[in-house]
């Protein structure tokens, strides 16, 4: 089935619902018009733009016929430079959201990100990558929210977990999940050697409560005292809060609040984000067992990223692509985004052509 079918087969199962949802019938009955409004609601973002994508279908289909017409061709060809950009981002974006699958909705991701190879100058560069995500949300209006942190005696990170919520911002950084490798001379090296270290970084789709099936009492909770920064308020209450969930065997810890129900519930925030990126990652091992080279499959161990300081060049070798390495620090990540949708998007129509 090709995409624009299945975009057809959505539109039409969201206006189905808009009617449901004017029946009295229906309207009438809580526990119905609320089953019909929550799948209105997931539908609504990508039947919106799709409705908005077939509006700039038929405008330019009016701007081309203008064409014919010697006194209306200028004014054409302005209107066709405006609406042919639009039309193609549009219609990348609803491909996208159609083959990325229903995670690529949600409104929040977590990214987790961990110093690897390189003693402190892993942690140095652990941390850069967090301020890089960061800056780049913030120029997009996205909330970003540190859930836990472990630093070094640098003032890197060892270890940040953070969420970052806001339309499209998964969409965004999905593709970041894996390692990434930088070349530079380090802060404490005094020969002005190049040194190579290294980060992961894991992307998790953040669920609603109601995605995850999380029962209490499969949850353990266990609350110690809390072994990070904070003077000697860390040694008198048992704030930090460790969470076991036995039918899975994730366990997280959460201490960077002072109130032992905050980090509760980052806890519970951070256990349902890990639940469901198993639950997902173990039906997509099960359905594309024999996909190679997709972006996104999840391999965190995977090289994906070299920064090289000295050459100020950032390569994705995913791409086999260099970005200019100061503009992507500072947080101007739009250019390698897209980029990545584009790869991401070609490798699955790739793979739909291979299955029809």
């Amino acid at each position: 089935m090709s995409v624009w079918k299945k975009l057809d087969e959505k539109l039409e199962r969201y206006e189905e619902l808009e009617r449901l949802m004017a029946d009295p019938e229906v309207a009438g009955n809580a526990e119905r018009y609320g089953e019909v409004a929550k799948e209105h609601g997931k539908l609504s973002p990508i039947a919106m733009r799709y409705r908005n994508y077939k509006q700039l279908q038929s405008e330019l289909a009016d701007a081309e016929e203008m064409l014919a017409d010697p006194d209306m061709k200028e004014m054409a060809e302005e209107e066709l430079s405006r609406l042919r950009p639009a039309h193609k981002e549009l219609g990348d974006e609803l491909t996208d959201m159609l083959l990325a699958g229903p995670e690529s909705d949600h409104g929040s991701l977590i990214i987790e990100v961990r110093a690897g190879t390189g003693g402190d100058e892993a942690t140095l560069f652990a941390r850069d990558l967090y301020e890089m995500y960061r800056r780049h949300a913030e120029t997009k209006g996205w909330k970003v929210d540190v859930l836990e942190f472990s630093t070094s005696d640098t003032r890197g990170f060892k270890e940040v977990i953070f969420s970052i919520t806001g339309e499209g911002a998964y969409r965004a950084f999905r593709y970041e999940a894996g390692g990434h490798r930088v070349q530079r001379v380090p802060e404490t090296e005094a020969q002005g050697r190049i040194h190579t270290s290294a980060a992961t970084v894991a992307v998790l789709a953040e669920p609603e409560e109601v995605d995850v099936d999380m029962k209490p009492e499969d949850i353990e909770m266990e609350a110690i005292r809390s072994s990070g920064p904070g003077g000697q308020h860390v040694n008198k209450t048992s704030s930090a809060v460790r969470l076991r969930h036995v039918p899975s065997g994730l366990v997280v810890l959460c201490q960077d609040e002072r109130s032992q129900h905050k980090n509760r519930s980052k806890a519970m925030r951070l256990l349902r984000s890990r639940l469901y990126d198993k639950i997902q990652m173990e039906q997509q091992s099960a359905r594309d067992a024999a996909r190679k080279g997709m972006v996104g499959s999840g391999d965190r161990s995977e090289r994906i990223r070299t920064y090289n300081f000295p050459q100020n060049r950032c390569t994705d070798h995913r791409l086999g692509e260099s970005f200019n390495l100061e503009t992507i620090a500072a947080g101007n990540l739009d250019k390698l985004i897209k980029s990545l949708q584009a790869f991401a998007r070609q490798q699955r129509l790739d793979d739909m052509a291979d299955e029809m």
